[in-house]
């Protein structure tokens, strides 16, 4: 299917989603983190998703996925 939006396009907003989705598989893979908050901008044209976390000594972190689709090649 050629996508015909990219400002957020479709994949990207459900992509974005599936990886909020993921938040207690992604914390157990991260020892010693905890995945306090999660925001997901999914209506921005790159939609983000955030995860905030502290490590053992109660410090705060910040990861950032931005998801960008490519222009379709056919």
């Amino acid at each position: 299917m050629k996508t015909k939006e990219y400002n957020p396009s479709k994949l990207e907003v459900h992509f974005a989603q599936a990886v909020e989705d993921l938040k207690e598989q992604i914390q157990e893979k991260l020892p010693g983190n905890e995945i306090v908050k999660v925001e997901n901008r999914i209506t921005e044209d790159n939609p983000m998703v955030k995860f905030f976390l502290t490590d053992e000594d109660k410090d705060p972190h910040e990861v950032v996925f931005k998801i960008i689709q490519t222009p379709d090649r056919f």
